[in-house]
């Protein structure tokens, strides 16, 4: 008798167990997922995984691209800096803000008054949020610009300080460098320092530990390395890993600006000054040189991050975003740098590696928008997308490339000046009412304005339904 109840005291207590066991895995796998939040500034498509240059050296970011989804036709909401990272990091576009430039201050703006930022919104949801480098906006020409506009409450830990996005960046002893007469600002040159010393290089050094560090979870960690962002200032071996002489150009036609309105040609947008002195003075081949050694230099940064969250054996535990800001121009149109309504000014890298969500090595053509980012880390977190969010989930498309999505991606730059980017076409309206389009399926180059012909006015009337119906004034 004995001996049958002991039998049956040692199988409740062994269901138990199993139930326990069970229920412990279950909250285990309902942990939330941990977060790793890559931005890389002023990265265009040159990219291999995007082919926007056939010499483009990304191992890092393509092999990233091989565990997730990459994001084929990407926008910015803002070809600049501090317009393009407020919008994707508040949830309000910039017609909705008024925050069209480099100059406003968000975080003394009334509109964005009691709205959570996206790392405040995991913060404020139990997420341990950490951040390094170019974030929010912020800038390395002068002093004054170290510190950026940095959401202090987004953060448990920030480095170099919730005070100071970026650190101090090494440089040439004689600047510019390159002998420009604009300054700094379009300058390059090797230096002779290691990755580690390199400001990206403490950035990612910093976030790195973070990501191997025992610190519980759920997390948020923000990586923001600051090249390919000009000036660029790499040591020797990235300008080596593309020779001078084999470097090729972009491709061009002489006549390219005879068919943009006139405010488009002119330097209201962005002066072709750079242009003129880097054709006159037969450095152009120099210039692509630098920013290809820039965007393989920013490509090992993404790597250390990588191999980092491989060996924190969290790689299954967590959710990947990488993304540019906005394009570069380099040469495209007469134009270097952004600041345009145009592809080369617009079109992003965008990768998610989701575990369980994303398809490796999938790719996904559909037009999207950086603002999407909000709601879409929100929704992969099991959290409620904030009311005030103006971008849309990417979720679906993840889980199903073919599901219906008519919706374009809206670029603004500066008071009604917008783009509207669909799967086919690029439609431009600027504030005087002139118009600009592009078929990318014959002119993926957009060499062609077609917004004059009869043929496509009712292209014209579809895209222009998106253009924002509010257009805050400047700030």
């Amino acid at each position: 008798m004995r001996s049958q109840t002991a039998k049956a005291d040692m199988r409740a207590w062994l269901c138990c167990c199993l139930v326990t066991f069970a229920g412990a895995a279950v909250a285990q796998d309902e942990t939330p997922l941990d977060i790793l939040f890559i931005a890389v500034d002023d990265l265009n498509d040159w990219v291999g995984v995007l082919a926007g240059h056939p010499q483009a050296r990304t191992p890092h970011i393509d092999r990233l691209a091989a565990r997730g989804m990459t994001f084929t036709n990407a926008h910015s909401p803002s070809p600049l800096c501090n317009p393009a990272r407020t919008a994707l990091l508040t949830g309000l576009r910039p017609a909705t803000s008024g925050v069209y430039d480099n100059g406003p201050d968000w975080r003394e703006l009334d509109v964005f008054a009691g709205l959570p930022t996206l790392p405040r919104y995991f913060r404020d949801h139990r997420y341990r949020t950490f951040g390094a480098g170019k974030v929010f906006h912020g800038h390395t020409f002068a002093p004054e610009g170290f510190a950026g506009l940095n959401d202090p409450l987004a953060w448990d830990a920030f480095y170099p300080s919730l005070q100071r996005q970026l650190p101090e960046e090494i440089t040439p002893a004689r600047r510019p460098a390159n002998g420009n007469p604009f300054g700094n600002a379009f300058d390059w040159s090797a230096v002779y320092a290691e990755d580690t010393a390199m400001a990206d290089g403490q950035v990612t050094t910093w976030v790195t530990r973070q990501i191997r560090a025992e610190t519980g979870s759920p997390r948020f960690i923000a990586a923001g390395i600051y090249r390919p962002h000009l000036p660029w200032y790499l040591p020797q071996k990235y300008f080596d890993m593309h020779p001078l002489e084999q470097v090729q150009l972009p491709e061009i036609i002489a006549d390219d600006l005879d068919d943009v309105p006139a405010v488009a040609a002119a330097d209201a947008f962005q002066s072709r000054q750079w242009h003129d002195w880097i054709v006159g003075e037969g450095r152009w081949r120099e210039g692509v040189q630098a920013y290809l050694a820039s965007v393989s230099f920013a490509d090992e940064m993404v790597g250390w991050l990588i191999d980092a969250l491989d060996e924190s054996g969290r790689a299954d535990r967590t959710i990947i975003v990488l993304w540019g800001d906005h394009g570069f121009h380099l040469g495209e149109k007469q134009r270097w740098r952004k600041s345009t309504l145009w592809e080369e000014s617009t079109h992003v890298p965008l990768i998610v590696v989701a575990p369980g969500v994303t398809t490796p090595g999938g790719r996904i053509s559909r037009p999207v928008s950086l603002m999407d980012l909000y709601p879409t880390l929100a929704e992969l977190a099991g959290l409620a997308v904030p009311k005030h969010v103006e971008g849309q989930s990417l979720v679906p498309l993840m889980e199903n490339p073919s599901v219906a999505w008519d919706r374009p991606a809206v670029i603004t730059y500066g008071f009604q000046n917008h783009a509207v980017r669909s799967e086919q076409y690029r439609y431009i309206r600027y504030s005087d009412g002139s118009e600009e389009l592009y078929d990318h399926e014959s002119d993926p180059h957009e060499w062609t304005n077609l917004a004059s012909s009869p043929a496509y006015v009712d292209t014209k009337s579809e895209l222009a339904r998106w253009l924002p119906e509010r257009n805050a004034a400047a700030l």
